[in-house]
C-alpha cells in the first residue's frame, strides 16, 4: 500500500493499525441524515486499491450523498449529521478533529457537471498546489504537465496554456477537473456520475481514462448508465432507498444478482 500523507490524522489515531490487504477506504454502519431525513442507512463498503467500485440505482437512492460522505463534503451542507465510520487507510476520518482540507488532498472529487476555475488551464492545476505550499515555478510547471498527461489532455492543450479553461470544450473540462484531482496526489478518486454531461466521444475518453487511472488510485464511480458501469468498474454496488441492496463483482451482479431487486432495476422491470 502506498505511504499515506496523515497530517489530517490526531495523535489518538496513531495507535489504530493497518492490516496488510486491508481496503483503501471503507464505511461501517455509516448513516446520513438531511435534519429529519434518513438518506443514508447503515452502509457497510469497502473499496480497495487499484480497482473501480461503481454505484449504480434510481435518482434519489443516495449513492451521490453516500459518494460526498467519503470526503465529508456533506459537511458543508446545513443540517446534514453524520455517524458511523468513514475509514481510509485504516483510520476514521468522520471526526471533528480531522484536516478536511488534508482529507480532500488525499481524497479527490469530480463532480457531474465540470466546473473548472474560471483561470488559465495552468493556473487550474497550480492554484491548489501553491495553496499547499509549492512555489518552485520549474515544480510547478512539472506537476502540471504530469497532471494533464495523466488525464490525457497535454496534447490538446500543451500550446494554450496560458487561455481560459472555460475556453475548452465539455469533455476537455471535465478531464481537466480530473487533471486538477490528481495533481494533488491522492490515493482515491471519487467521480460522481463524470459523463452525464457528456458527449458520447468525450464520454468514451472518460472511460478510456478512468481504465488508465485506476493503475495509480482507487475509483469510487457513482454513475445512472449501467452499461458505464459494466464496462469500467471491478464491482459494483446497487443502493435502493438509502440501504444497500447488494454489492459483489460487476460480472456477477450483471449477469447473475442474488437480489430480486437487483434483477428488477438492471432489466428495467424495476419501480
Amino acid at each position: 500500500m502506498a505511504t499515506t500523507n496523515m497530517s489530517f490524522a490526531i495523535n489518538e489515531a496513531k495507535d489504530e493499525i493497518v492490516t496488510a490487504g486491508a481496503p483503501a477506504m471503507a464505511t461501517n454502519d455509516l448513516h446520513v441524515y438531511y435534519g429529519d431525513n434518513h438518506a443514508i442507512q447503515g452502509v457497510d463498503l469497502e473499496f480497495h486499491e487499484n480497482q473501480v467500485t461503481a454505484l449504480i440505482g434510481p435518482s434519489g437512492c443516495g449513492k451521490s450523498t453516500y459518494l460526498r460522505a467519503l470526503n465529508r463534503m456533506n459537511d458543508e451542507i446545513d443540517g446534514c449529521r453524520m455517524e458511523g465510520e468513514i475509514l481510509y487507510n485504516g483510520i476514521n476520518i468522520n471526526r471533528k478533529e480531522v484536516d478536511l482540507y488534508n482529507v480532500r488532498k488525499e481524497i479527490g472529487m469530480v463532480f457531474q457537471k465540470p466546473n473548472p476555475f474560471t483561470k488559465s488551464i495552468f493556473e487550474n492545476i497550480a492554484f491548489s498546489l501553491k495553496r499547499h505550499g509549492m512555489k518552485n515555478k520549474a515544480e510547478l510547471a512539472e506537476r502540471v504537465e504530469k497532471s494533464l498527461r495523466s488525464a490525457a489532455l497535454w496534447d490538446e492543450v500543451k500550446d494554450d496554456l496560458g487561455k481560459s479553461a472555460l475556453s475548452l470544450s465539455g469533455g476537455q473540462q471535465q478531464r481537466l477537473c480530473i487533471a486538477r484531482a490528481i495533481a494533488m496526489q491522492p490515493e482515491v478518486l471519487l467521480l460522481d456520475e463524470p459523463a452525464s454531461a457528456l458527449d458520447p466521444i468525450s464520454t468514451s475518453k472518460i472511460e478510456d481514462l478512468i481504465h488508465e487511472l485506476k493503475k495509480k488510485y482507487t475509483i469510487i464511480i457513482v454513475t445512472h448508465n449501467m452499461q458505464q458501469a459494466a464496462r469500467v468498474s471491478d464491482h459494483t454496488a446497487f443502493f435502493y432507498l438509502g440501504k444497500v441492496v447488494e454489492v459483489t463483482d460487476t460480472g456477477t451482479l450483471f449477469t447473475n444478482p442474488a437480489n430480486k431487486q437487483t434483477q428488477d432495476y438492471i432489466s428495467g422491470n424495476f419501480g
